[in-house]
């Protein structure tokens, strides 16, 4: 029988790829760092971030330290290798001089062996007179040797001699540049100190002129009220001779009087005595109550005065004050600061030595968070 092409069932491969798709997004979701605010805790977070920064800043402060002996080691290295450097050229100069001294070639067992030597016969004739037998110089012998060897040993001296003054002018040259370093390190911390002392210099400066400002306007303000009074004064004075000398008031009394109660402006001759004497009495009473008052206001102005130095001072007082306040936190901050530094590290000694010694590879960690359920 022939088998027939059935059609197939593809809605169980729809369902799968669907769910697949699903789980995907899903995943997508979930696992985006970006969109996920659930179980975030921000007190924790934030504390985490003040650790790492107490953290950085011990590292930072550790790492201060590091240089710092790293520069005195390299400068105990540096020195250590100049001793050295000086130790080799002395076992060579001395190496040199106990051969010149003690190995001469003249003074060696084949002395006599080379020309011009030792028990070597000195007597020589030119190649031309002598014949097969009677050679004395051979294939590769030479009787310049011995002047080509005091050149090679003028010219080891001159080499060593050359080498030790290189070795000179660098250890000059780094000496030179220590120098420099030490004096620029000096000049800084002077510099430092100057600006510093600049500083403190410009502050009580700056007081001192604010004080003498608040003076001067205390001053110029008690003149320009002593010149208002008196103004004030030269005016009242005036008006007062003014108004007595006037022919108002110096019109005679007694015809005025005769207007049935009331006077009569145009026939008054003046005050009596005993008004004179009464407007005297009141004028008088008046002035001692205005000096009473400009004296009372001068002491007033001088308390103020008073008060305002007194608050400067204290306000000086309390500045340095503040100072030494802030100073001492300060160095009970760094003095917390270096507890916590030493606690860090012997925890992180504790973490690192003792606590996690097996550590989980990346298979580990890999077989989580696979799937969104």
């Amino acid at each position: 029988m022939y088998k027939m092409a059935l059609p197939g069932d593809d809605s169980t491969e729809v369902a799968v790829e669907r769910r697949r798709a699903a789980e995907a997004e899903r995943k997508a979701r979930i696992f985006n760092t970006r969109s996920r605010v659930m179980g975030v805790d921000l007190d924790t977070l934030d504390h985490q971030v003040a650790e790492r920064q107490l953290q950085r800043d011990a590292e930072r402060q550790q790492e201060k330290h590091l240089e710092h002996l790293r520069r005195s080691q390299d400068i105990a290295l540096l020195q250590q290798v100049r001793e050295e450097e000086e130790r080799l050229s002395a076992m060579n100069s001395d190496l040199a001089q106990y051969w010149a001294t003690h190995q001469r070639v003249e003074d060696s067992r084949d002395a006599d062996l080379k020309c011009n030597q030792q028990g070597a016969s000195k007597f020589t004739m030119p190649e031309a007179e002598l014949g097969p037998s009677s050679m004395q110089v051979f294939l590769g012998e030479d009787v310049e040797a011995d002047q080509r060897r005091r050149e090679q040993i003028e010219k080891t001296e001159r080499d060593l001699q050359a080498q030790k003054q290189d070795a000179e002018k660098r250890r000059m040259k780094e000496k030179r540049i220590e120098e420099l370093i030490r004096n620029k390190l000096v000049h800084q911390d002077l510099r430092a100190v100057e600006l510093e002392a600049l500083e403190e210099e410009c502050r009580k400066a700056v007081r001192m002129a604010l004080s003498n400002c608040n003076h001067a306007l205390a001053a110029e303000r008690v003149e320009t009220l002593r010149k208002q009074r008196r103004k004030e004064e030269g005016q009242s004075l005036a008006e007062m001779g003014h108004m007595v000398t006037s022919d108002m008031l110096t019109e005679c009394p007694e015809a005025a009087e005769r207007g049935l109660g009331r006077v009569l402006t145009d026939r008054w001759r003046g005050m009596t005595p005993q008004q004179l004497s009464a407007i005297y009495r009141e004028r008088e009473e008046q002035r001692l109550r205005r000096q009473k008052q400009h004296e009372t206001e001068r002491a007033r102005e001088a308390a103020w005065d008073l008060q305002r130095m007194t608050l400067a001072r204290k306000g000086e007082e309390e500045e340095r004050k503040e100072r030494e306040l802030q100073r001492e936190r300060k160095i009970q901050l760094d003095q917390y600061n270096m507890q916590l530094a030493k606690e860090q590290q012997a925890h992180q000694e504790y973490l690192d030595k003792k606590l996690y010694t097996n550590r989980p590879s990346g298979d580990y960690f890999n077989q989580f968070n696979t799937t969104s359920r």
